[in-house]
């Protein structure tokens, strides 16, 4: 430790301190070029939400981030594991995580083909992560997949003045643990033009799971280099993951939840007589996935700027089951003999693998002129994946072992090309309007399980404009804005029915917002109408994956709160509501073996009802008491509202307390920081899913629909504590 200590010692003294206060200005603006074209500020007619570092850093002790943002309004996570860490994920206004479109540094993070983000490929990654912004609904063009929920724009680390060094140490309930370093250089480079900056972060977090078995083996890396003068900056980015999680996708059915709601049924072994004899240990999810981008930013001058970036992501790992009494067909074979007898099946380990590459261009150039701030910006992305599946083991058929039992490509092409610009008439009223053009290719073939030949080609051409006018009187301001959305559909989707459409939506927002310095409110009211809305049926794929199809018409319908309140010096408070009607109009459903008119059921996964809260005591100036409360309401996990589809409502509160010491030396400051999970012990399940399936051998006159749902119940109480050394 005394040698890692020297290092950012001498770093530190090479470069940092007789640097110009005029440059790192010029280099943190640079630095927001990044991400300004994906983002908007205050005078642009859409619902936001900021978080900074600051908000997150205490917090951050080995959760994911859509855990992180759990209490921003009108947005629910999930855990598969019950804890937090491993597989994890956010809807928002009722919209599942595939239709939140996510950025890091303006480049596409969402999936090709699944459209998912998957947190647990990128641990600890709110360490290295200097601000996030949600924008809620369609809300400004972006790059990547449609945002049909909300866009989440994350920005990595900027320019660090002085050389740091930072160690963190955390864990708590389930044996989790988390260790991390960051560092950084400071501005190197004394009087030169061209001066240089980097940072990293390394990071190992380890857990057991609420769930049984739900373990997680995760490792991180974070580098960042930049070279940069007064107009230009250069900036290489290389970040990734390792995970190994044990599967925990499967859930439990009610009876199960009532009587041992931690059991987890991935990887059970049974005998030959049905009786459950264990549990197949290397049961796994082993995925591991680089990012790496480069951003080149430029000052033209004359309020000119730009932002050329390249990017490539590589991803590449399996998931590994045990599968008990598998048919041989479904692997391409015919059943052998055996001792005289006929084998139809086997019991065998599988590997599904994927292999992807993801990579492309994305630009924007900003103009201010004397009333009008304009962006064009865009990006061409290609990816390229194989899907295939191997067996690894087999108790009978020794042929299958190694032999691709399904091999198949998926190949997307994305591009799109958008002008965004705001023009204020006068101190009062703001105009914006913002015109996107987006192209998809997307084509799929090979064999899959089945095995069965697929092909897949689809074509989009997607035209979505965007409207809107602010107005500022003293301290409120009013907007009002349209914006169309329209969306592909996803892998599953497709596979499920290859006649499945792409969805439109024309999304309105009217909002108030109210800042007095001590009391800010936000209010938005929304309506957001869909054409063909894909929804999820509450069934899952094989790999846990929601399944959505198309539903005709629906809407979406809420009101939204947020609020700010400061009471003196020491006491502040953050509270959030979300009212929401969500309906399918006269939804019809093939149930009993009728077509049957359900009416306007609720659309599944949207509560109607969110509200969230942040009370923060501050009993002195480094000391911070925070308890956070989450409501959410009812929901249905189908589009019938069937009561065997019900999630309950559900209250759970954390308190977070954190305390920094001041040093003043080499070691900068110690901060000590605590977090108590479900204070109050409850016992709640935050997602799930539901199936249907008809009966039609019981009684060979009469088809009758069967129902089934499966949850994932999240922990009870449980803390984490941590302390991070600051040099």
């Amino acid at each position: 430790m005394k040698q890692l200590v020297v290092i950012f010692i001498m770093c530190a003294s090479m470069g940092s301190y007789a640097q110009e206060k005029s440059i790192l200005k010029d280099t943190i603006n640079l630095d927001e070029v990044l991400v300004k074209a994906t983002r908007v500020d205050e005078k642009a007619p859409f619902v936001r939400s900021n978080v900074t570092k600051e908000e997150i850093e205490s917090r951050n002790l080995g959760q994911d981030i859509p855990v992180l943002l759990n209490f921003l309004p009108n947005v629910v996570s999930t855990s598969d594991a019950g804890n937090g860490i491993g597989y994890t994920g956010i809807r928002v206004r009722g919209s599942d995580a595939t239709r939140v479109n996510v950025t890091i540094n303006g480049i596409p993070l969402n999936d090709s083909e699944s459209h998912g983000v998957f947190w647990v490929n990128l641990p600890d990654f709110a360490s290295s992560t200097q601000s996030m912004q949600l924008q809620r609904g369609v809300g400004s063009s972006t790059n990547g997949a449609g945002a049909f929920g909300a866009s989440l724009s994350l920005s990595t680390n900027g320019i660090q003045e002085d050389a740091f060094a930072e160690v963190g140490f955390s864990g708590g309930s389930f044996n989790t643990l988390k260790a991390n370093i960051q560092f950084g250089s400071g501005i190197l480079g004394g009087d030169q033009k061209f001066k240089s900056e980097f940072t990293g972060r390394v990071s190992t977090i380890q857990s057991d799971g609420y769930i049984d078995r739900a373990s997680a083996d995760l490792r991180s890396v974070y580098l960042s280099a930049s070279i940069f003068s007064e107009k230009t900056l250069i900036k290489a980015i290389a970040f990734g993951g390792h995970e190994i999680t044990y599967q925990a996708w499967y859930g439990i059915d009610k009876e199960t939840l009532n009587t041992s709601r931690k059991y987890n049924p991935a990887g059970e072994i049974y005998d030959e007589n049905g009786a459950l004899t264990g549990y197949y240990e290397n049961q796994v999810d082993d995925y591991k996935q680089d990012h790496y981008q480069l951003h080149i930013n430029h000052d033209f001058g004359n309020e000119w700027t730009g932002n050329l970036a390249f990017h490539y992501t590589y991803g590449r790992g399996f998931y590994e089951q045990y599968e008990n009494d598998a048919d041989f067909s479904i692997y391409g074979y015919d059943p052998i003999t055996v001792g005289g007898e006929e084998i139809n099946s086997t019991d065998l380990v599988q590997r599904k693998w994927l292999d992807n590459d993801f990579y492309g261009t994305t630009f924007s150039v900003l103009k201010s002129f004397d009333k009008i701030n304009m962006i064009v910006g865009g990006a061409f992305n290609q990816y390229d994946g194989d899907h295939f599946g191997e067996v690894k083991w087999a108790k009978y058929g020794s042929e299958m072992i190694d032999d691709r039992f399904y091999d198949n490509t998926g190949k997307k092409t994305d591009f799109n090309l958008y002008l965004k610009a705001d023009y204020a008439l006068n101190e009062q009223w703001s105009l914006f309007a913002d015109m996107q053009y987006r192209f998809v290719n997307y084509e799929v073939e090979g064999i899959d399980e089945g095995p069965v030949n697929i092909e897949l080609k689809d074509k989009n051409n997607f035209f979505n404009p965007k409207f809107g006018l602010t107005y500022f009187l003293d301290k409120s301001s009013f907007y009002l804005s349209y914006a169309k959305g329209h969306k592909e559909p996803k892998r599953a989707d497709y596979l499920a029915n290859n006649k499945v459409k792409p969805e439109s939506l024309d999304d309105f927002e009217l909002g108030w917002n109210y800042n007095t310095g001590n009391f800010r409110l936000k209010t938005n009211l929304y309506y957001m109408n869909y054409v063909d809305q894909l929804v999820l049926t509450g069934n899952i794929d094989n790999v846990g994956n929601p399944i959505a199809d198309n539903i005709g018409k629906s809407y979406r319908l809420g009101l939204e709160i947020d609020a700010a309140i400061r009471f003196g010096e020491k006491f502040s408070w953050q509270p959030n509501l979300a009212f929401s009607t969500n309906k399918n109009i006269d939804k019809y459903y093939e149930f009993d073996g009728k077509l049957t008119n359900f009416g306007n059921t609720d659309l599944s996964f949207s509560p109607g009802f969110i509200a969230g809260s942040n009370i923060v005591f501050e009993p002195l100036a480094n000391m911070k008491i925070s308890l956070l409360s989450k409501y959410v309401g009812e929901q249905y996990m189908s589009n019938i509202k069937l009561e065997a589809s019900k999630l309950e409502a559900y209250f759970v509160n954390d308190l977070h307390v954190s305390y920094e010491i001041t040093m003043n030396k080499a070691l900068k400051s110690i901060v000590f920081s605590g977090l108590v999970n479900n204070l109050l012990n409850v016992k709640y399940v935050s997602n799930g899913y539901f199936y249907t399936y008809d009966d039609t051998w019981s009684d060979p006159d009469q088809i009758t629909t069967i129902t089934g749902a499966g949850y994932y119940p999240q922990a009870e109480l449980n803390f984490l504590l941590g302390v991070n050394l600051k040099f």
